[in-house]
C-alpha cells in the first residue's frame, strides 16, 4: 500500500500541477488531500477543480476552506475574501461539505486534529517561539486509536513525522502551495520552510509500519511570486519566492 499525501495548497496552481505530476509519475494507492485548497492571493477556482478532478481517496476541510465556505464577508480575512469572489456557489458549496476527517486503510486522515481544525498538532505557539511537542503531548491530543496506524495532519506547513507511545505514525506532507507564513495566535510565530520547493509526502505501509518519503519539487515560483505580488499581497511573494517572511 502506497499513500500520496498532499495539503495546503492554497491556491497555488503552479505548485499544484508539479506535485500532481510526481504523485502521477508515483503512482500510489491512495492519494490524500488535508485541505486548506484554495484560499490565497493566486488561482483558487483553477486550483478547486484541478483537486476536484485529481481522483483523491478523501479531500478534508481546513480551517480556511471553512472559512471561505460559511463565514460573512465582513468576516473574512483579505485571502479568504480574494478566494471567495473567485469560486461559484457550487465551489463554495462543495467546498464546505468536504468532512474534517477520514478513516480507511488503517490510516487516520485530518486537516489538524479530527474536529478541530486550528490547533497545531506536532508543534506548539508559546510566548519563546515554535516548540516541537513531546510524543506523548501530540497523543494526548489525539483521539483514542481506532485500528489506524498512520495518522496525517497539516496546518502547519512544516513537514515532518513522529511516532506516537502506542506506535502510531504520525506525518504531516508540509505545504504545497505556501513555503511561509506568519500567525499571531496564541503568540506572533513564523513557520517558514526555507525553500520555495512545492512540498507532499509519500508513504509506504511495511509489515506493520510505514515508510516515509518527504518531497519537494521545483516549480515556476516566480511566476507565482508575481501573481502575489500583482494582487497586492508582497508577504505572500516573498514567501513563494523564497520560503521565508524576510
Amino acid at each position: 500500500m502506497r499513500v500520496a499525501v498532499i495539503a495546503d495548497v492554497h491556491g497555488n496552481r503552479l505548485a499544484l500541477a508539479a506535485v500532481l505530476a510526481a504523485v502521477t509519475r508515483a503512482a500510489p494507492d491512495l492519494l490524500v488531500e488535508l485541505g486548506d485548497a484554495v484560499s490565497g492571493p493566486l488561482w483558487p477556482a483553477e486550483c478547486f477543480e484541478m483537486l476536484a478532478g485529481c481522483g483523491s481517496a478523501a479531500a478534508l476541510r481546513g480551517n480556511h476552506d471553512r472559512w471561505v465556505a460559511f463565514d460573512p464577508d465582513e468576516k473574512l480575512g483579505a485571502v479568504d475574501a480574494f478566494a471567495r469572489a473567485r469560486l461559484t456557489g457550487a465551489q463554495r458549496e462543495a467546498l464546505g461539505a468536504r468532512p474534517m476527517a477520514w478513516r480507511g486503510e488503517g490510516i487516520l486522515a485530518m486537516h489538524s486534529r479530527p474536529e478541530d481544525d486550528l490547533t497545531y498538532l506536532m508543534q506548539e505557539s508559546t510566548e519563546h517561539g515554535i516548540r516541537e511537542r513531546r510524543p506523548s503531548k501530540v497523543a494526548a491530543l489525539m483521539p483514542a486509536p481506532s485500528g489506524e496506524t498512520l495518522v496525517l495532519t497539516a496546518h502547519t506547513h512544516r513537514a515532518g513525522c513522529v511516532r506516537l507511545p502506542d506506535g502510531r505514525l504520525v506525518v504531516n506532507p508540509g505545504s504545497v502551495g505556501q513555503p511561509a507564513y506568519k500567525d499571531t495566535t496564541p503568540f506572533f510565530h513564523r513557520m517558514e520552510a526555507g525553500t520555495p520547493h512545492a512540498r507532499w509526502a509519500l508513504l509506504e505501509r511495511e509489515g506493520k509500519g510505514w515508510r516515509v518519503e518527504h518531497h519537494a519539487e521545483e516549480y515556476d515560483w516566480d511566476t507565482a511570486a508575481a501573481e502575489a505580488l500583482r494582487n497586492g499581497r508582497a508577504d505572500w511573494s516573498q514567501s513563494l519566492a523564497t520560503g521565508t517572511m524576510d
